[in-house]
């Protein structure tokens, strides 16, 4: 019989669900160390939680957070609720001997994050281990993408650029949902957007942003209060209130290694609806992706006769692939949810172990001082600054 690990989630809603839909497969694809078990979801209202529990395969709800943390039966806190709370639930969970995943980005400010690595640097050091939800890891193309950089396939890297593409706000009338308002958010397209390709970037290059140059903007300053959201979903009301976040972000950056990026996370690029996309050019090579055809990296190999060249189609669904020879055959393509089935497999994988999982609160930590020196860059007219 394999240990069980007894799963309690904060949150329901958008991230719930993909999460829920994590914890619900892992163990059907992945030969896991330990068996997951879905103890428990919480959430503030009584009727709410217990319906999202019954469609999501919760066997029990509690209405306060602080709760779930005293039971016996909850060894591992997911955390899928807005920025505001994350340091709070994560560093009690963790004082309480419970491992963490949270999501991204890990907090709303650096004196957070760094309250919250500390807390899982001490936690570690007793068996309990965290990890940073940034999916986007997760995608095989994108693994794959890192593999090629650390087999020195690109050669010195000179060049990044990234960009995270969307447009759900981009109707004036469209409502002041909490990701439009920094009390509970942190920040807006720079938080939740470009958090994911400062870290999809530093991972594939396994290496960190030591400055960057930055401006920000918000295009629609006021909008109608939220009566109703749900994910990226929402009704209004009559009643108009303040944008406290950036609409858009735009900054260059260098790496440790000397690699120069740019960088872009916009929620008003109208057509685009989940464009991740990152380019790496080196010296031997380069390779480009783009989310919205996931399962597909684009590799030039520049060591190639010219009359050889170009960038060719990889399709990353190969039983060789990262995390792709569990799923489906050649060619059967994955989606989003897998990205998270792959991020609970590797974490469990590391409980397991008795190693520290990663992306850590430390990696979390990091990528929150690139967001805090690009909104101190932004604001002192894109002066340069130091990570």
């Amino acid at each position: 019989m394999k240990p069980v690990i007894g799963v309690g989630m904060v949150g329901y809603a958008f991230m719930g669900r993909v999460h829920s839909q994590a914890w619900r497969s892992v163990g059907a694809f992945f030969d896991l160390p330990v068996k997951p078990s879905m103890a428990v979801l919480s959430g503030r209202s009584q009727a709410n939680t217990e319906a999202a529990a019954e469609q999501m395969g919760w066997a029990s709800v509690e209405t306060d957070w602080k709760e779930l943390l005293k039971r016996d039966d909850v060894h591992l806190v997911d955390i899928c609720t807005p920025g505001d709370s994350h340091a709070e639930i994560a560093i009690a969970a963790l004082e309480a001997g419970k491992h963490v995943l949270c999501e991204k980005p890990l907090a709303n400010t650096v004196e957070e994050a760094e309250a919250m690595a500390a807390a899982a640097r001490a936690a570690a050091a007793r068996g309990v281990r965290s990890m940073v939800a940034f999916n986007y890891r997760r995608v095989p193309a994108v693994a794959l993408a890192r593999q090629l950089v650390a087999e020195g396939r690109l050669g010195s890297i000179r060049h990044v650029r990234a960009q995270y593409l969307q447009d759900w706000i981009v109707d004036p009338e469209f409502p002041l949902v909490w990701r439009l308002q920094k009390d509970k958010a942190g920040s807006g397209a720079l938080g939740d957007i470009g958090a994911h390709i400062i870290d999809t970037a530093q991972f594939i290059l396994d290496d960190l942003l030591t400055g960057v140059s930055a401006i920000t903007e918000t295009f629609v300053k006021e909008r109608p209060l939220a009566d109703a959201s749900a994910g990226l979903s929402a009704q209004g009301g009559v009643e108009m209130g303040q944008v406290t976040v950036d609409d858009a972000a735009i900054f260059t950056g260098r790496f440790g290694n000397g690699a120069i990026a740019s960088f872009e996370a916009t929620r008003f690029a109208t057509g685009r609806k989940n464009a991740l996309r990152i380019e790496v050019n080196g010296s031997l090579g380069s390779i480009s992706f783009d989310f919205e055809s996931l399962n597909e990296l684009w590799f030039h190999d520049h060591t190639l006769a010219a009359e050889e060249g170009g960038f060719r189609r990889v399709l990353v669904t190969e039983a060789g692939h990262p995390y792709a020879g569990a799923w489906w055959p050649p060619g059967h393509g994955l989606g989003y949810e897998n990205t998270f089935t792959h991020e609970v497999k590797d974490f469990l994988e590391a409980i397991a172990a008795g190693a520290d999982p990663t992306p850590s609160f430390d990696d979390g930590l990091q990528v929150q001082k690139v967001l805090d020196a690009v909104e101190r860059s932004a604001g002192d007219d894109s002066r340069w600054t130091t990570v």
